[in-house]
């Protein structure tokens, strides 16, 4: 399935064209649910290649050799591509990859312990009505969905700020988290 994934061009109008990014391992024990690649992450081809991926490595106690095996984590985003920009940030991921290979791909995964949830468009598909009104009332809700699934938030440096108004996440959460990312990969 990856190469027919690889070679879609059902998004041909995208700004930068299509370059379908994401990660998977049959044996793969983390999913990883993110938005879309971003422009860098587009250029790069390799999903979290950047700050974002450096905070979110942090985040799970987690070496890149680790992150980047496909056998320990999948890295399965709402849309495989960049969106393009808007206004003031990326354009939501677009619908056709959920329909024609997101659901397929998740299929495949069926050896998944942990998914983590990161940012709006992730959890308003895996968390549908089971989330809260806000992104933060949802992570701070963490427990309910654990330890099967954790909404998080987007690891981008543009969080700073959010990572400063919630002190309770670093002390509360990020310490579960560790600890389950080594029971379930070592």
């Amino acid at each position: 399935m990856s190469d027919s994934i690889k070679a879609c061009g059902i998004c041909e109008d995208l700004p930068l064209g299509p370059n379908p990014i994401f990660q998977i391992g049959k044996d793969a024990k983390i999913l990883i649910a993110g938005q879309a690649p971003g422009r860098i992450t587009h250029r790069k081809g390799m999903p979290f290649d950047d700050p974002s991926g450096d905070r979110l490595r942090d985040w799970l106690g987690i070496s890149r050799e680790t992150f980047y095996d496909a056998n320990k984590i999948a890295i399965v985003p709402m849309a495989f591509c960049f969106p393009g920009t808007g206004k003031s940030s990326d354009l939501p991921p677009r619908a056709e990859c959920e329909a024609n290979w997101r659901r397929p791909v998740l299929e495949q995964l069926p050896n998944i312990e942990l998914t983590l949830v990161i940012g709006k468009y992730a959890m308003d598909w895996h968390l549908g009505d089971e989330q809260a009104k806000t992104l933060t009332q949802t992570v701070q809700n963490w427990r309910h969905f654990w330890p099967e699934v954790l909404p998080l938030p987007h690891p981008s440096p543009r969080n700073n700020i959010w990572l400063k108004k919630n002190p309770w996440f670093p002390s509360e959460v990020l310490p579960a988290l560790g600890e389950r990312v080594a029971a379930i990969i070592g």
